[in-house]
């Protein structure tokens, strides 16, 4: 089968500008920024509660944070790290930070202090911003790795110093003895940034991937990767953000799909971004009705809570696109958020290696008939290409289950520090997931490589019994994992939420499954329960069901 994506051929495709050549002439991501401003200095960028600023005014500020950090002793490619909630610092030291040619790393503001020391020690942090939500945890996480060795410099880093330890600047609270506070650092006499020679291959982001089970790598995404992953989906149909759109921010910034699919789309559109915390979903939801957002990327635990709102349709009255990015939705959320609003709810593959977004199922949707949606995660944007291929790395039939690769402008530079596993000179990585691929082109994912079942030789694939499982009504969410079996090998293992005011036994589940699956492909146990383990962007934390049942 041939390979599909807009991004066929080998110059650039229509509607989308090279990446080191953005349109507007964007090298740096923090360009996007300045070009809005430029264009519409007067239209409000962002809006937090009772805060609001200017694209003009929000461009002056990224210009007082890069002159504060680069003033700070910080040079081009030291890393500084951002563990902040959805918020305008958060927008302000993103850009700021890649303004001043430094390298932004992201920090789950939830996680643990042990969480955040591996990845400010392995990325080797100057600094780390942190505010009321991940303040303690950061602070724990600089004395557990005070005196001791450090990550190394990568690829064009700046220092290759392993013993320093990072500072940290509250954001928000009073600064603890040692630190030096955000409103001190911006309160810094205003002076022009020290602005880098442009270089798109220049390193901007590391974002860690997702996962659990085993140790979790850390991508290396350069401002050409950034600025393509933004003009890819800028260029998807009909136009996810216009310059007119008020965009809900939601989905957490501290993910790599924050950063490109909402921060770096209202910028290239010179939109307005409303921010809420992605912790406060009724909150959004008021949020969305008084600001009137048409624009609403969210990620599936959101729309899990919304769609037991009775606010749903009145928070959402004005909105006209509404993607779900992350973790597969689930098929009861999707039907009762679609039920309630009348919306279409998008859906679309997202990979952290690829900056975001690579397919979605608006083109060809229908607007208000999800009769129409397209299935699985959608087409490729504009500039990516998908193939599916066997274990030899032949390209298998549509409908086939293969491994996913993937071509863009948007890829990774590798794994820090050392660029390993990069796309190489042919531009095709490997993601490590299994998906197929229709006679139309569209993806469906059928879960990771490493999540395989394997049952008496025959692979099972996670994301096709729970589709099944997920065909009846009484169920709201399922997860299948794999379990060590002494006759089999290995057996499957349901785990059903059902669905709000009813009830499902573990019979019903079998007898739907022995109706609908070979028998190597059935549960052998299925267990109800009130929730599954998810991580902010939706992902089943199998590796913990697992244990689960191992323990």
């Amino acid at each position: 089968m041939p390979r599909v994506g807009a991004g066929m051929c080998q110059t650039p495709c229509a509607g989308v500008a090279p990446a080191w050549q953005s349109e507007g002439g964007a090298v740096n991501v923090a360009d996007l920024v300045r070009r809005a401003a430029q264009a519409s200095p007067d239209r409000t960028a962002l809006v937090a509660e009772e805060r609001r600023l200017t694209w003009a005014e929000f461009d002056r500020a990224v210009d007082r944070c890069a002159a504060a950090l680069s003033g700070g002793g910080l040079v081009a490619g030291y890393r500084v790290a951002l563990a902040l909630s959805n918020s305008i610092e958060f927008a302000l030291c993103y850009f700021g930070a890649l303004r001043a040619g430094l390298v932004v790393v992201l920090v789950d503001p939830a996680g643990t202090a042990a969480e955040m020391a591996d990845v400010l020690a392995e990325t080797g942090t100057r600094v780390v911003l942190a505010d009321a939500a991940s303040v303690d945890a950061v602070r724990s996480a600089v004395r557990q790795i005070a005196g001791r060795p450090r990550g190394v410099g990568g690829p064009g880093s700046a220092d290759h110093d392993a013993e320093f330890v990072p500072r940290v600047v509250p954001v928000g609270v009073p600064a603890a003895a040692g630190e030096r506070s955000y409103d001190d650092l911006m309160a810094t006499p205003a002076r022009t940034p020290a602005v880098p020679p442009a270089d798109p291959e220049a390193l901007a982001l590391l974002a860690r991937t997702p996962g659990s089970g085993v140790r979790r790598r850390v991508a290396m995404l350069t401002h050409r990767a950034l600025v393509a992953a933004i003009d890819q989906w800028s260029a998807a149909e009909p136009t996810p953000v216009r310059g007119e759109d008020v965009v809900l921010a939601t989905v957490p910034l501290c993910h790599v799909v924050g950063c490109t699919a909402v921060l770096g789309a209202v910028a290239r559109a010179g939109a307005t971004l409303v921010v809420v915390r992605h912790d406060q979903p009724e909150r959004a939801l008021e949020v969305a009705a008084t600001e009137k957002v048409t624009v609403v990327p969210v990620v599936p635990p959101i729309l899990a809570a919304w769609s037991r709102s009775a606010e749903l349709a009145d928070g959402l009255v004005s909105v006209r696109v509404l993607q779900s990015l992350g973790s597969p939705l689930p098929a009861g959320v999707r039907q009762e958020v679609e039920t309630a609003t009348g919306l279409v709810v998008h859906d679309g593959y997202v990979l952290t290696e690829a900056a975001g977004l690579v397919t979605t199922t608006l083109p060809g949707a229908a607007p208000g008939d999800a009769a129409q949606r397209p299935k699985g995660l959608g087409v490729p944007l504009p500039g990516v290409e998908i193939r599916v291929v066997d274990d030899a790395g032949v390209d298998v039939e549509p409908g086939e289950p293969g491994q996913i690769l993937l071509r863009s402008r948007s890829m990774f530079s590798g794994y820090w520090p050392d660029g390993s596993e990069d796309p190489g000179a042919d531009g095709w990585h490997l993601t490590g997931d299994v998906g197929y691929l229709d006679e139309e082109g569209r993806l469906t994912l059928a879960g990771r490589r490493s999540e395989v079942v394997v049952v008496s030789g025959f692979n099972v694939y996670p994301r096709e019994v729970e589709e099944v499982i997920a065909e009846l009504d009484s169920v709201a969410d399922v997860a299948v994992v794999g379990v060590p079996d002494p006759a089999t090998g290995e057996a499957v293992v349901a785990y059903v939420v059902p669905r709000r005011g009813r009830t499902v036994t573990p019979g019903e589940v079998s007898a739907h499954c022995a109706a609908r699956l070979a028998r190597f492909r059935r549960p052998s146990v299925v267990r109800v329960v009130d929730e599954l383990p998810r991580s902010a962007t939706g992902n089943v934390l199998r590796a913990r069901l697992a244990a689960e049942l191992s323990g």
